[in-house]
């Protein structure tokens, strides 16, 4: 029996009984959570102040908490972060995962409490592979080590034992010791700073370590894969680790990158698996290859609500809990959490493909969309344009983002595009015309904005020249870590400084 076959059957098989419980009694288990919730952080200074010992029920719990962007936590974080104890969560809270920024802040820091670390952050690591080991009982994955990329952290106001930095960072500062006997790179490489360096050293440190299995934002891996390959003279990276079997990727959507990855490993049998892991938490993971969507995880110490999109800007939206949501209804995301989230407004949205059990897709972000002329595009359909125009063109997408130019000289208004290409189109006219016709295929409101020219023009593709977008991810201090390009923006703000660098 293979060192695989023993560790599945000593740790992954019982929790795998446990994850079914998800088809019956998900309500119930998310139930569970809202009151264990509520019942811990009783008596924080939050929960005395929303009279948390009053709540017995979900109407109760809507009545007392109101919804919270981070502008509305950020005093008591900013607290926390300074040692002050029981605000949002009982106890001190030492870790603090950075985020990308608000409207008036460059970077949001996230609360990581000790029990949300484990019952949220590492439950997540742990189920991601006991769905894997199921779908795949003749893996080999512990016979060798898995690579997985972490960010940097730095010290939070001199505060003994207090972290601030990636999530990725925190989690790798503080994983169990015997987890290290199969991870690479080591620690002190992984939490260098700066990505160029480490991009380099975690080539370097496991060009000739026997990798099984790779973790990270498939941007970032996919840098650092290429590096492996410049330094190792091989074609296909199954040459340098022949017993890579699967890819666990998050943070991003796959699809611009897929195409890359299928030609840079070629071998047959290579699994790719996503998952559903930020800042604030650990909450979906495919659980079956044959379906993109992701289940919810329900059991751990996050409480879910949905608000659908089409009521976002409403004074009074119906939020709903786990049971109230529709399948094909596009929901922005709130959580409440074991690290003193409550009601938080992630910025994501989804979309259910199942309610039995309860499963679903990403389809973007509540402020990464374009809605300056009524059209609602949203990640979802950028994502399946692009897919659609690539195919047709062999083109094969890097990075991209796209804003809306609202009146040239001729008062003509259109989206832009700068994308920069791994591969670029056959025809830059065919991609583009490809793209348009796909958006208004998907999207109902982009294509009647687009009827005869009227209030839409065609979208113009400008092209990027090679590194662009991590040249700008450099001069904002975002190069690596968990760092991602907006895609989609009603401003121009990021595309103008793009174009500025696009010499």
């Amino acid at each position: 029996m293979s060192l695989t076959n023993i560790v599945n059957k000593l740790y992954f098989q019982p929790r795998r009984k446990e994850l079914e419980r998800y088809v019956t009694a998900g309500e119930t288990i998310q139930r569970e959570v809202m009151e264990y919730l509520v019942e811990r952080a009783k008596d924080t200074e939050y929960g005395r102040k929303h009279l948390f010992s009053t709540i017995k029920s979900y109407e109760d719990f809507v009545q007392n908490i109101p919804v919270n962007t981070y502008e509305e936590l950020k005093s008591d974080i900013n607290r926390m972060r300074h040692g002050e104890r029981d605000v949002l969560w009982p106890g001190v809270v030492r870790w603090y995962a950075k985020s990308s920024g608000t409207t008036n802040d460059k970077s949001k820091f996230i609360p990581v409490s000790h029990e949300g670390l484990q019952t949220i952050h590492y439950q997540g690591g742990k189920d991601v592979i006991a769905y894997y080991l199921s779908n795949h009982p003749e893996s080999r994955l512990f016979n060798g080590k898995g690579l997985i990329l972490g960010g940097s952290h730095s010290p939070n106001y001199n505060l003994y034992n207090s972290l601030v930095g990636d999530l990725s960072a925190i989690l790798i500062e503080n994983i169990n010791p015997l987890v290290n006997l199969c991870r690479v790179p080591k620690k002190e490489t992984a939490l260098l700073s700066d990505f160029e360096v480490k991009r380099d050293r975690i080539a370097q440190e496991t060009l000739k370590q026997n990798i099984t299995n790779i973790s990270g934002v498939p941007s970032w891996m996919l840098s650092v894969l290429v590096r492996v390959m410049e330094l190792s003279g091989k074609q296909h990276l199954e040459e340098v680790w022949p017993n890579l079997e699967v890819f666990f990727h998050g943070g991003i959507p796959f699809t611009p990158y897929r195409k890359q990855y299928e030609q840079l490993i070629t071998k047959q049998g290579m699994n790719y698996m996503e998952t559903y892991n930020a800042s604030e938490g650990f909450f979906g993971i495919q659980d079956d290859p044959t379906d993109s969507s992701m289940s919810l995880m329900l059991d751990y110490g996050v409480f879910y609500e949905f608000l659908p999109m089409d009521e976002f800007e409403s004074e009074r939206p119906n939020i709903v809990p786990l049971s109230g949501v529709e399948i094909g209804r596009n929901y922005a995301m709130l959580i409440s959490t074991a690290c003193g989230l409550w009601r938080y407004e992630i910025g994501d949205t989804v979309q259910f493909t199942s309610t039995n059990p309860y499963k679903f897709i990403i389809t973007g972000r509540t402020k990464y969309f374009i809605n300056a002329f009524g059209e609602e595009l949203i990640m979802d359909n950028a994502e399946k344009g692009l897919e659609a125009a690539c195919k047709a063109t062999g083109a094969q997408i890097s990075d991209y983002t796209a804003a809306p130019m609202y009146m040239d000289a001729k008062a003509k208004c259109r989206h832009q595009w700068l994308i920069e290409f791994a591969k670029e189109p056959s025809l830059l006219e065919k991609f583009a015309t490809v793209l348009d016709a796909k958006l208004q295929e998907i999207n109902s409101d982009y294509e009647a904005k687009r009827f005869h020219d009227i209030t839409l023009q065609p979208l113009e593709i400008i092209v990027a020249r090679k590194e662009l977008f991590n040249d700008w991810l450099k001069t904002k201090g975002k190069l690596g870590g968990q760092h991602k390009i907006p895609r989609l923006s009603n401003s121009r703000t990021n595309l103008e400084e793009l174009l500025s660098m696009n010499q």
